[in-house]
């Protein structure tokens, strides 16, 4: 028999029909979160922020735009100057699209140095990657919305690495673009997928969640803190997600809100990061721009694909690389040997090699954002294989060196 107390009144009718109060106890009012958690656990709600600002702009500016060639690039600059207040769903939109990575890379990181990514939250890590590579299709798939010169030469190089493929390359270029050239059937079906695939992450991200609360939030000692509970049940160690959390985190929303608004309205292009000067002209099939280079989000896979030298006439081995930089990571949770999973308590040797990974990704960040030259390509060879040694020589590392003895109960 239950012993639940039912719930009185119009919120009673509700759970009778849908368990509301159950949903919000189990995933806030009485969902347990480590009572230490700092400035590095904003990220995942900022994250979250940064979507529902994507979808609803998004849903704003597909009211107004017109996915075809000859119409694309004008309708985007009727948003801009005819539509109210169009210029700031726009700028927003574009802005939001790059806020997003930020705090998502910072949210990966987190699990780096939190170790996030060791049992039980092997399966959180992976549905967290897979967000990540349905944030990355999103993008692409807008990136040619536009109609700008970068949007196209920059979506025809990304399209055109599909050939590169043995065997299958130019069929499976074709059955991308839709056409031989990118062409209004590839914008129609790129602005199909990028309007579709958000509601596919907002869906990822509610799985993502509940995997979260079914193991437990991490901590930045790495401590499990279901193992110690009192007599009624409750982590030693957590406090209450509501109210103590969502007020904690509405100051990260803030101060998150307050930087955003200040890129949207002084400087939305963010100099030529967020908005590529190329992009305010109609694309050109016949002008190719000086210099082409993807947003800077993919910038440190495109620098590893510039990196790696053709092999008999193929650029295949660079998209191999350039793929498999992501893939690595889905190994992360079983290459890690460590016996303690906070970055607090490893030794020196993890230390140094995720601090030369985080450079590295930077560094490999910036290159693929110049143009190409012997020397940016030099620097690009040695800092891609910085940044798969991090992984492939994980299991040695973490293995052999001195840890720090882990404490029983979470510290500050």
């Amino acid at each position: 028999m239950s012993t639940d107390t039912p719930t009185p009144g119009f919120l009673g009718w509700i759970d009778y029909r849908f368990p509301l109060t159950k949903v919000w106890n189990e995933h806030l009012a009485q969902y347990y979160a480590p009572k230490n958690l700092n400035a590095w656990s904003f990220f995942g709600s900022l994250a979250i922020l940064a979507l529902v600002i994507q979808i609803l702009t998004g849903i704003w500016l597909a009211m107004n735009y017109k996915p075809s060639a000859a119409d694309a690039f004008a309708s985007v600059e009727f948003i801009m100057r005819d539509v109210n207040w169009g210029w700031l769903i726009r700028y927003m939109h574009s802005t939001g699209a790059s806020a997003f990575f930020i705090v998502i890379y910072l949210h990966m990181f987190r699990a780096l140095l939190w170790g996030s990514y060791r049992k039980p939250r092997e399966l959180l890590w992976i549905i967290g990657l897979v967000i990540y590579l349905a944030m990355m299709a999103t993008a692409f798939f807008g990136y040619l919305l536009p109609w700008g010169q970068m949007s196209y030469w920059g979506a025809q190089v990304i399209v055109n690495l599909f050939a590169a493929v043995p065997g299958i390359g130019e069929d499976l270029s074709v059955w991308v673009r839709g056409d031989y050239v990118i062409s209004d059937t590839t914008l129609n079906r790129f602005f199909a997928f990028h309007f579709l695939l958000p509601f596919l992450l907002a869906a990822l991200v509610f799985v993502h969640i509940v995997a979260l609360h079914k193991v437990g939030s991490n901590n930045p000692d790495g401590i499990e803190i279901k193992a110690k509970k009192d007599a009624n049940g409750i982590p030693l160690d957590g406090i209450p997600f509501h109210p103590y959390y969502t007020v904690k985190d509405i100051v990260g929303v803030v101060v998150f809100l307050a930087i955003f608004s200040a890129i949207v309205f002084f400087a939305p292009d963010f100099g030529g990061l967020f908005l590529e000067a190329p992009n305010f002209q109609p694309a050109d099939p016949l002008k190719t721009p000086e210099h082409i280079a993807p947003v800077w989000y993919f910038t440190p896979y495109y620098a590893m694909l510039r990196a790696v030298p053709p092999m008999f006439g193929s650029q295949f081995p660079g998209v191999v690389v350039m793929f498999g930089a992501i893939i690595i990571m889905f190994f992360l949770p079983w290459l890690d040997r460590s016996p303690v999973k906070s970055m607090r308590y490893k030794g020196q040797l993890s230390k140094i090699a995720l601090g030369i990974f985080a450079v590295s990704f930077i560094v490999l960040a910036y290159l693929g954002l110049q143009p190409s030259t012997p020397t940016g390509t030099f620097f690009a060879r040695v800092f891609t294989i910085l940044y798969f040694l991090f992984f492939l020589l994980m299991p040695i590392y973490t293995k052999l060196e001195a840890t720090k003895p882990v404490p029983e109960r979470v510290t500050k």
